[in-house]
């Protein structure tokens, strides 16, 4: 009701009689005000064009309500850069932002996850869509998103096991002990993916990995050799128990024991 009454009023109306007849110059003045009403109207304004959308895009006050015009009214016609400033609007529902990532970029997708001024759905909408392309993308790309991509995303390219792009995913800021755990304990892992993360700085101390390691029947003797006499006498007698139908390395291991007979762990 207020709507209406505001639209017949004389000042409003000689408002938004210039709003429309603007200049190309003045409608990036008037698309700084702050009623969405205004706004919406300028919308109707025939010197309007990419320009003008994307800078009304950048503000961070806009109406859902007016992001869905946006969309509606220029949906056939949307260039990328506009569909990426829909996108990055706060503003902007779920639904719509769903709608539109498959027609970012991979590394469009990856900066729109880490961007501070992105809702917490718009950057898990995003993180989504780049697990979703991963089984596609290129190796270069993905060593790339090992280093740059987040913790989901890191966690999930280690899970494919390559060397080139395992050592990137040791390598990223990101990456949790957790994933680490989680791939020693899968099929995945083999001999040389196993001694990366046994030779690598940042994981080879932690004790949690380093049990994982040892459980693992593909983990190469080495380990053994240098670990076994480091560890504590508990935990050789649970990998001794581990290693009951391995007799290999169980003789290994209880070696290691008979060494410690009679003395505390």
């Amino acid at each position: 009701m207020e709507k209406q009454r505001s639209d017949l009023h004389p000042d409003f109306v000689k408002k938004l009689q210039s709003g429309l007849t603007a200049s190309g110059e003045e409608l990036f003045q008037l698309i700084l005000d702050q009623d969405s009403d205004f706004l919406l109207a300028l919308l109707k304004n025939p010197q309007i064009n990419e320009d003008h959308l994307i800078t009304l895009l950048k503000r961070r006050d806009l109406p859902e309500s007016l992001i869905n015009s946006i969309y509606q009214k220029r949906k056939t016609s949307l260039s990328h850069r506009t569909i990426l400033a829909l996108i990055k609007n706060p503003a902007t529902s779920g639904a719509l932002v769903r709608n539109l990532l498959p027609q970012l970029r991979l590394f469009e997708l990856l900066d729109l996850s880490f961007l501070p001024g992105a809702t917490p759905d718009q950057k898990l909408a995003a993180e989504r869509a780049i697990l979703q392309r991963l089984p596609t993308t290129p190796l270069g790309n993905k060593i790339t998103l090992a280093r740059r991509g987040t913790t989901n995303i890191v966690a999930e390219l280690l899970k494919e096991g390559h060397p080139q792009l395992f050592e990137a995913c040791l390598g990223s800021p990101r990456l949790r002990e957790a994933a680490i755990y989680q791939f020693l304990r899968g099929t995945t892992a083999n001999a040389e993916t196993i001694s990366m993360i046994a030779r690598h700085n940042r994981w080879n101390q932690r004790p949690n990995l380093r049990l994982a390691i040892l459980k693992n029947p593909k983990t190469p003797e080495i380990w053994f050799t240098l670990w076994l006499p480091k560890m504590r006498r508990p935990i050789l007698k649970q990998l001794s128990g581990c290693y009951r139908s391995n007799p290999g390395r169980k003789r290994l291991i209880d070696l290691e024991l008979k060494k410690r007979s009679g003395s505390q762990s």
